[in-house]
């Protein structure tokens, strides 16, 4: 299994579960995550995929400072709606940070480890998204601009020729370099771009 060579420049972020360290799933719970664990849940590497992902990066970052985040702790919110857009995927990406779940999540162990009721859909806030800590009720909106890395003006022509049929090897080969070219923008030549992902304290 090979990854474009970038997805390790991505950001990473470390994290305690306290329902892994209890069942010994990992040492002491902590637990380690790279853009690649996104793509490999959710099966292919987009915008909007990275967008996700680095939001909650940042808001996990932004939320704990030097400390590691506590997976389960946490409740995020989106604006939309989950079946709205690509609103589910994204969900999918926080979910995988965080452990927050809807009413399908893992119940707990004796009272402790529910992960239900910490992932909310049509949520009444200004960004994209937001998190917020259980143990401390701090909050932070996300907004993700992602005109900041645009599309190559090549991608708008090449993506119905690949996608039907009639580009040739070349062409697709072409549309996969740019593709992930801005994927690369996102998440390593811009992460660090205030504008591309805005973060907004949230009582």
């Amino acid at each position: 299994m090979r990854f474009p060579a970038f997805f390790d420049d991505a950001p990473r972020i470390r994290v305690h579960d306290p329902l892994s360290a209890f069942l010994g799933a990992s040492d002491g719970g902590m637990l380690e995550y790279g853009y690649a664990d996104a793509v490999k849940l959710a099966g292919h590497s987009c915008p909007t995929l990275a967008g996700a992902y680095l939001m909650t990066v940042k808001a996990l970052k932004h939320l704990y400072g030097e400390t590691p985040p506590e997976r389960g702790g946490i409740e995020v919110f989106f604006r939309e709606m989950e079946t709205t857009s690509a609103t589910g995927v994204m969900a999918r990406v926080a979910a995988l940070l965080t452990g927050a779940a809807g009413d399908d999540g893992f119940k707990g162990i004796g009272g402790r480890f529910d992960r239900r009721n910490r992932l909310f859909f049509g949520a009444a806030i200004s960004g994209d998204m937001a998190l917020r800590r259980l143990d401390t009720q701090a909050g932070v909106q996300v907004h993700f601009n992602g005109a900041v890395v645009p599309s190559a003006p090549e991608t708008r022509d090449l993506l119905p020729a690949v996608l039907n049929g009639y580009g040739t090897p070349e062409d697709a080969e072409r549309f996969r370099a740019l593709w992930q070219g801005r994927v690369k923008g996102i998440l390593v030549d811009y992460a660090d771009d205030p504008a591309l992902v805005v973060l907004t304290d949230w009582a």
